[in-house]
């Protein structure tokens, strides 16, 4: 029997959040990382975001955020990106990890863990 894949899926979440200029961007993966909310942040510059705001349609150049961090550190990391972010409603969405490099899997657990917490 071929085990299920919710029986294969880790903890691990890829969390995707969107920037409006490159020095924001900057300061919240930096600050994610520093409290091992993520353990790590990629910032891909410039992508067009086409978007539905107040009403009318809107389209913005953005940085967007790959954020690696586990689910549960999920509600914290949510309220650290709200309590940082410039905008109003700023995009903070959780994408399952199903599974990955034991190496890699295992890197983000050790860089999960709590430390101390530099501000």
């Amino acid at each position: 029997m071929v085990p299920s894949l919710a029986s294969k899926m880790t903890d691990k979440i890829v969390v995707l959040s969107t920037c409006g200029s490159e020095e924001e961007a900057g300061r919240l993966a930096r600050l994610l990382v520093e409290r091992h909310l993520a353990a790590c942040v990629s910032i891909a510059p410039r992508v067009e975001s086409i978007y539905r705001w107040n009403g009318a349609v809107e389209s913005s150049v953005e940085w967007l955020l790959l954020i690696k961090s586990s689910r549960p550190l999920f509600d914290e990391l949510r309220a650290a990106i709200e309590g940082a972010h410039s905008y109003e409603v700023p995009e903070v969405l959780a994408l399952a990890v199903v599974d990955g490099a034991a190496s890699y899997l295992g890197w983000l657990d050790a860089n999960l863990e709590k430390g101390p917490v530099t501000e």
